[in-house]
């Protein structure tokens, strides 16, 4: 059993920008070799090197300088990746930004990813020390505030590696991160504690660009330099570095008048120390940033201020500082056990990766956290601005690590849905408001995110246990049910019929295995909610429906390998295809679309293809645990078909005419969709020759869960063989825009090899390894009420909790169900013999 983690080094820690920061409080990116990156700090994305007015171009950087040593002072990070240095001399010439980027640094450097840790080391055969810097914000399953709190920590060890006592000077640096509207509006003072500095401004408390941010060491005593030298051009880092590099650093408290000053602000902090050979210093340094006014409005009132969900905890940067410093040790092993459990594992290394990297997403600044505690995000993010907003339903469908990891947040995503974005109709809008608020209904309602709703509801009521929740939502879940059955399958046949827009941002046309199948789940789950309260004639009416849907998809969509599309526009209610085919002149005049949609249909449907998401409603009720009538081996077909069809191991000779640069040339990839027996139209679905990571995983955990494992795991390697550094950000699987949520489907894939499946309902464990390593298999598992770990040692079983209990009234293991009545707490395990 390996530690899970995954190394980087040369060429590989070019695109490497790993996220720091709390849940819905922004982050800062710790990079390939050890700098930091991409200041999201500001309520908003900021992922491009240049400042764009919304984010943050200054300096953030670590020197170390060893006394009596003429070449002996180092920006601690490893070589500036060549591939950088066209872009570096377009930049502000270090006076607007960086600066400090023609430091010496250290010859060597790796990267080890650990998520949430990521760890660089680094040498120099010209310096008689070598240093680890671990980047890392806390983690913690169901923890909102530890996983919230808007700060990234950098943790310094620094080893004598020489034959003789040394003494160095370590300082860390940074420009001002909280200038306001201009250079002059900064202050700076000394942290009442006096280890590092408060940066703030004064601008209106009501401003968006009001706010504060702090630098900080702990456990240490640092001199503090609490105002840079104010100069015009490059005078502050020059004078930064003649201090440092000469053992001359001086110390201010800041409290000199900045007023009028135009000269680059910032602060500095110092830590001394003498290493005998082969020994270490350990100084954690913390960045922290509390920016609490937000003036994005959407779909609500404009021009409204409203605040994050950290204002309500933290009152400044400095009071974040402060509890990470009074929390520290403990934040720190609590962070660690949940890394350990994730990936001290059986598991294959790529799993892990894909599963654990992809958590970064979590503390991206796609995700939004409000004062009242409601989480809202983007789809993803582009380089200055949210990507697709209002925690689009479809896309947020396939997201499986926040019902698991964090279920009371992911739960106010479902009360979104049923109490602010659905109409009396039961119209749900895909797009939610921020700040909370009712939202429009004046677009097509988005079929497989609504119906996906459905199935989140009976997933989110199992995994809390929540009856109450579920009464009160139910009413909702089951107006937004009825309302999709009137839409889209009047004659109640079982599958969708009339046009539904979907999550390629378009409307198919008559029955598809993809919508349907989550269709027929979502009846199924709504079948067993109405059981569980009692309603059992709707309970036996929906079930009924669910059957006719599924006998329909196998009699009539299934091809005998896999499931189609019947594109149908004649005998619905919705006539408009019909009517518009009826306006085209018969003359000879038409144009080339209308002779197009005169031959062809309407536009942008797949027909005979072979869809990669063609059974994901299946792949849903597996995930969640949800029984329904779809034909297993009718799905275990179709995941075959997909592999055989649209796994590619070169797409050199692919052509994708949409957005290629997800997966190109001799990358491997699963293709959305294909047409291995003919009939492609010649305007398909929009994206459809495109590859995209979460549609991947699904179908990867899809295949694991029904035995196709060889094939599901090859599709995982392939994924992150794409983003291996080089080429792309291991921490970014990015789609319509940067840290996209359909990518934490990944999750997905640590239930689908290990079985795990538990109900808060009904306290029921399933358990049922995919893979075992010499007759032994150890998981990470989490759960509403705590998280642990599971094992499986021969015949006996071990559910050990880190936090929480988990209270077992029963066990499935391999389908045999066993009796259990244990709850398995911290340091009292469940222990069962598998006999």
């Amino acid at each position: 059993m390996s530690n899970g983690a995954k190394v980087y080094s040369g060429d590989q820690l070019l695109q490497i920008s790993m996220p720091m920061g709390g849940i819905g409080a922004g982050c800062v990116c710790l990079n390939g070799y050890g700098g930091l990156q991409d200041f999201s700090i500001y309520n908003k994305p900021a992922t491009s090197a240049l400042a764009d007015g919304h984010g943050y171009s200054g300096a953030a950087f670590a020197l170390v300088h060893i006394k009596g040593k003429s070449d002996g002072t180092r920006l601690v990070e490893g070589p500036l990746p060549v591939e950088k240095l066209y872009n570096q001399g377009l930049q502000g010439q270090g006076y607007r930004g960086g600066g400090h980027e023609g430091l010496p640094r250290f010859q060597n450097c790796s990267f080890e990813s650990r998520y949430p840790f990521g760890k660089v080391s680094l040498d120099d055969p010209s310096m008689p020390i070598q240093v680890q810097l671990t980047g890392w914000s806390p983690f913690v399953p169901n923890d909102e505030k530890a996983s919230g709190v808007p700060a990234a920590i950098l943790t310094y060890v620094i080893e004598n590696t020489s034959s003789d006592l040394i003494e160095l000077e370590f300082s860390y640096h940074l420009a001002h991160p909280a200038i306001g509207e201009q250079n002059q509006n900064s202050r700076n003072r000394l942290l009442a504690d006096r280890k590092g500095i408060c940066f703030y401004n004064i601008e209106d408390p009501k401003a968006e660009k009001f706010g504060t941010a702090a630098l900080a060491v702990i456990a240490k005593s640092p001199a503090v330099k609490a105002m840079w030298f104010r100069g015009g051009w490059f005078d502050s880092i020059s004078a930064l570095w003649r201090e440092v590099s000469t053992g001359t650093f001086r110390e201010n408290d800041g409290s000199r008048s900045s007023e009028g000053q135009d000269g680059r602000n910032g602060g500095s902090v110092m830590v001394t120390a003498t290493l005998k050979p082969g020994e270490k210093v350990t100084i954690p340094v913390v960045l922290s940033w509390h920016f609490a006014n937000i003036g994005l409005n959407i779909g609500g009132p404009k021009d409204l201020i409203w605040h994050p969900w950290f204002a309500t905890q933290w009152n400044d940067a400095e009071d974040v500082s402060n509890w990470v410093r009074d929390h520290y040790l403990t934040l720190m092993g609590r962070t660690k056990a949940f890394a350990d459990a994730v990936h001290n594992t059986t598991l294959p290394l790529e799993v892990i990766d894909a599963i654990a990297s992809n958590l970064a997403i979590l503390k991206s600044p796609t995700v939004l956290r409000q004062a009242n505690g409601n989480v809202w995000g983007w789809e993803g993010c582009f380089t200055s601005s949210g990507c697709c907003h209002g925690s689009c339903t479809h896309v947020w469908n396939y997201a499986q690590a926040f019902p698991h990891l964090f279920p009371a947040l992911e739960r106010t995503l479902r009360e979104q849905e049923y109490r602010r974005s659905m109409d009396t109709r039961g119209h749900i809008n895909f797009r939610a408001a921020i700040p909370d608020a009712p939202t429009s209904h004046d677009y097509h309602a988005a079929s497989d995110g609504q119906l996906g709703g459905i199935m989140k509801v009976w997933r989110d009521w199992q995994i809390s246990g929540d009856n109450e929740w579920l009464a009160q939502l139910f009413p909702s879940a089951k107006l937004s049910l009825d309302y999709c059955i009137s839409i889209w399958d009047p004659e109640r046949k079982g599958a969708l019929f009339e046009p539904h827009h979907n999550t390629y941002d378009i409307e198919f046309w008559g029955p598809d295995g993809m919508c349907s199948s989550i269709y027929i789940g979502a009846l199924m789950a709504m079948a067993s909610m109405c059981s569980a309260l009692g309603h059992t004639d709707a309970a036996t009416s929906y079930a009924e429906l669910a059957e006719r849907g599924a006998k329909f998809l196998d009699q009539t969509l299934f091809n005998g390998e896999y499931y189609e599309h019947h594109v149908q526009w004649e005998g619905l209610k919705d006539q408009s295809f019909v009517e518009l085919l009826g306006k085209i002149p018969v003359d000879g005049s038409a144009d080339d679309v209308s002779l197009l949609l005169q031959s062809e249909g309407p536009k942008y449907q797949y027909g005979t293809g072979c869809i990669s998401d063609g059974v994901i409603g299946a792949w849903m009720a597996r995930t969640y645990g949800i029984e329904t009538p779809l034909s297993d081996e009718n799905v275990q077909s179709h995941l075959a078909s997909i592999f055989r069809y649209n796994f590619r191991e070169d797409l050199f000779d692919h052509a994708c005419l949409q957005r290629p640069g997800y997966a190109l040339g001799h990358e491997a990839g699963l293709l959305l969709c294909t047409w291995p027996k003919g009939g492609k139209p010649t305007l398909p679905f929009v994206y459809s020759d495109e590859v995209w990571t979460g549609i991947e995983y699904q179908v990867a955990s899809h295949c694991i869960q029904e035995g196709l494992v060889e094939e599901g795991l090859k599709i995982v390697e392939t994924v992150r063989s794409r983003f291996e550094g080089h080429v792309r950000n291991p921490f970014n699987e990015y789609e319509c825009g940067s840290y996209y949520a359909r990518a934490m489907a990944s999750y997905s894939l640590l239930q689908a090899l290990t079985g795990f499946r538990y109900s808060a309902v009904t306290k029921h464990l399933e358990f049922g390894p995919k893979l075992e390593v010499d007759g032994t298999f150890k998981t990470f598992f989490s759960a509403a009420s705590g998280y642990g770990t599971i094992s499986l040692e021969g015949p006996l079983l071990t559910v050990e909790m880190i936090e929480g209990v988990l209270e077992v009234k029963s066990l499935a293991w391999d389908g045999r169900l066993l009796a259990v009545l244990q709850s398995a707490k911290v340091g009292s395990p469940i222990i069962v013999e598998l006999t």
